[in-house]
Formats: C-alpha cells, sequence, structure tokens
C-alpha cells in the first residue's frame, strides 16, 4: 500500500536531527515573548501549505509573499539572540571542556553548574549592608573570554571574604566588575559593554547599564549591589529579573544555572 514511499535510515536521522533542533529552539524562547512570534510563524506556515493543497491560488500567493519577506522580519525580532548565537560560536573554545555541544546545552543533563549559589548571595548580602557597590557576571554557556583582556585574569576559587574584598572601595580591583566560572573568578575590573536601551529609567547609573548590556549581548546573568541603596538586582537577558527576597533570587539564580 505504501511501496511508493522511500523511506530509508538517514531519512529517520533527518526526521530525529530536525526533532531535537525544534526541541531546543522551543527550550531557549520558552517563557518569552519570541516563543508566541514562532508560533505565529509556524501557523501562517501550516495555513499556507493547505492553501497550496486546496489549489487557493489568490491566498496561497499572499501568504507565499509574505513568508519569503519573513528572513528580514525574523533577524530583526530575534537580532539579540543571533547576536548571542553568532558570540557563541565566535568565541567558543573547542579544546577546553566548554565545548560546542556544552554551548549548546545538548549535554544539559549531565554538566552540572558548580557554581555555589550561596556564596554569592551571603557576598551580595554583605555588600549590600555596607552599600559597596558590585557587580558579578556570572558565565553560563556563552563564553566570556573575551572580556578577559579588558581586566585582570584571575584563577581563585570563590569565597565571600575574596568576593567582598575585591568590591571593597579601597581595593584596586573594585572598579568594572568580576566574572565567575565553574566556581572560580576568572577576571576582575573588567569593562563591559554598555546598553543603548532607552527603557533603562534614568535613576540607574553605568553600573547597572553595564550589566544590561552584556546580559543583552551574551546569557550570562548578573547580581548587582546599588552604591547608593544598597539593593540587590538580579539581571538576564537585558531586564530586570523580580524576586521576593534572598532565598527566592537563590532558587531562581541555581534555576538559571542549571
Amino acid at each position: 500500500m505504501f511501496d511508493f514511499i522511500e523511506f530509508s535510515v538517514l531519512d529517520v536521522l533527518d526526521i530525529l536531527l530536525v526533532a531535537t533542533l525544534l526541541y531546543y529552539i522551543y527550550k531557549l524562547l520558552k517563557g518569552t515573548v519570541a516563543i508566541n512570534i514562532v508560533i505565529g510563524i509556524a501557523l501562517i506556515f501550516l495555513i499556507w501549505q493547505i492553501t497550496l493543497a486546496l489549489k487557493m491560488e489568490m491566498l496561497s500567493g499572499i501568504l507565499g509573499y509574505l513568508l519569503s519577506g519573513g528572513v528580514i522580519a525574523l533577524i530583526i525580532v530575534f537580532q539579540q539572540e543571533i547576536r548571542k548565537f553568532l558570540l557563541m560560536i565566535g568565541t567558543s573554545n573547542f579544546s577546553t571542556k566548554k565545548s560546542f555541544l556544552k554551548q549548546l546545552k545538548f549535554l544539559q543533563s549531565e554538566i552540572a553548574s558548580e557554581i555555589d549559589t550561596d556564596i554569592l548571595i551571603n557576598a551580595s548580602r554583605n555588600l549590600s549592608k555596607t552599600k559597596t557597590g558590585a557587580l558579578i557576571v556570572i558565565e553560563r554557556t556563552n563564553s566570556l573570554d573575551f572580556l578577559i583582556n579588558t581586566g585582570d585574569a584571575m584563577n581563585a576559587l570563590i569565597n565571600e571574604a575574596i568576593l567582598e574584598s575585591i568590591f571593597y572601595k579601597n581595593s584596586p580591583l573594585h572598579d568594572g566588575a568580576t566574572i565567575i566560572r565553574d566556581n572560580f573568578i576568572i577576571a576582575t575590573r573588567v569593562v563591559l559593554p554598555i546598553s543603548s536601551s532607552q527603557k533603562i529609567p534614568a535613576r540607574f547609573g553605568l553600573r547597572h547599564r553595564a550589566a544590561i548590556g552584556i546580559s543583552e549581548k551574551t546569557d550570562a546573568v548578573c547580581l548587582l549591589v546599588s552604591e547608593e541603596t544598597g539593593e540587590i538586582s538580579y539581571i538576564k537577558d537585558g531586564e530586570f529579573e523580580l524576586y521576593n527576597d534572598l532565598n527566592d533570587l537563590n532558587e531562581k539564580l541555581k534555576k538559571d544555572l542549571e
């Protein structure tokens, strides 16, 4: 009955690879506005295929022209995500444990984050009490090696005392950001790209704009302590993440670093 259908092992592999790609795209976009856009495009494509099958030439022609210009629209809508992906490709070091597979999170279930979030939260709490300004950038899948040369390279296991001493106002290392990777401080006094977003309230200074800037261009997350108010901010994907208390913040951080 189905002898006219040619189906080989390569076809099975092709389907599995496409399914895997779609799954990770969905996982990447889940919980964001972008997922609604992708669903909308998928629905338009499905309707287009139906109109082609039914030979509804006028409607299928309109949808075809709409989808043909969709590539440009996707580049505009997903410019931040595309930038992050290209940055990930350009800064991947294939000879280290942060391999390309880890960058894409294909082995995410097997590669657990080793970062002790309790230390980061406790250090932030202590810095907040003294209104000591701090900016901690935590690397996730996108390598931040391209930023190390802007500051001072370091290889120190994180603990509260070291973090607090780095951001102490008389410390020569307190200016700029500190980068955390796999429970180690890998750089201090790092200069971060400044966000040019007009949505950032005027009351926020360069430290906040720097945190938002790096989280726009990579998937890093930032813990920030305000020097003026002592308020602790958590920034991810160019946005301020709200939390109820420090325990809630700790849980959010652990979840994002999984």
